[in-house]
C-alpha cells in the first residue's frame, strides 16, 4: 500500500476506539506486543497510528477507521515520531554516562592513529569493540566530516565505547 505525506500539526483528539483496518486489527497486535500506555511515553492513539503507518496505511484510511479528521492522524504521528526520536536520544545519552571507555581525541590528531588508542583504551577496560579499525575510521569520519581535513582531525572529538562495545562520536 502507498503511503502520503503528512500535513501540518492538528490537535491531537480523536475517540478512544481501537483501530481494526481490514483483516489487521491493531488492538490485537497491541495486546500481542504488550504495549502498556501507562509505562510508554507514546499515548495508545499514537502507537495505533505509527503501527497502522508501519503497515503501509494511508492517513485518510486511518483517520475514517478512527473517526477524525486526516490533519489529526499527521499531528498524531508527527508526535509520536518525535517522542521516539527522543526516546531513542535518551536511550542513547544513558548509555553513554554508563559507557566503560570515553577517549578524547585531540585538535590536530591523525585521523588513522584514533583506532590505536581507541583498541588501547578498550583494552585496558575489557571491552571488546564491535567494528574494526576501518570501520572504525569510517564511523568518526562520518561523525565529523566538517572537521577533518585529508587525515587531520582539526577540532577535539570524543569517541565512546559502550559496555556492549558500540562506538559513539561526538563532540564536547
Amino acid at each position: 500500500m502507498e503511503r502520503d505525506e503528512g500535513e501540518s500539526p492538528d490537535e491531537v483528539g480523536g475517540d478512544e476506539r481501537a483501530a481494526a483496518i481490514g483483516d489487521f486489527d491493531v488492538e490485537e497486535f497491541l495486546d500481542t506486543v504488550g504495549f502498556e500506555e501507562t509505562s510508554n511515553i507514546l499515548t495508545r492513539r499514537q502507537v495505533e497510528v505509527l503501527t497502522l503507518r508501519e503497515r503501509g496505511f494511508k492517513q485518510a484510511s486511518i483517520a475514517d477507521q478512527l473517526g477524525t479528521s486526516r490533519a489529526n492522524v499527521s499531528g498524531i504521528e508527527t508526535s509520536a515520531r518525535e517522542n521516539v526520536a527522543k526516546a531513542r536520544e535518551t536511550v542513547r545519552i544513558a548509555d553513554l554516562l554508563s559507557a566503560p571507555v570515553r577517549v578524547e581525541i585531540g585538535a590536530n590528531s591523525d585521523l588513522y592513529n584514533v583506532p590505536y588508542q581507541v583498541f588501547d583504551a578498550c583494552d585496558d577496560a575489557g571491552v571488546k569493540v564491535n567494528e574494526d579499525a576501518p570501520e572504525l575510521i569510517r564511523r568518526i569520519s562520518d561523525a565529523a566530516d566538517d572537521v577533518i581535513e585529508g587525515r587531520e582531525i582539526c577540532e577535539r572529538l570524543v569517541v565512546t565505547i559502550t559496555g556492549d562495545g558500540d562506538v559513539w562520536v561526538h563532540r564536547p
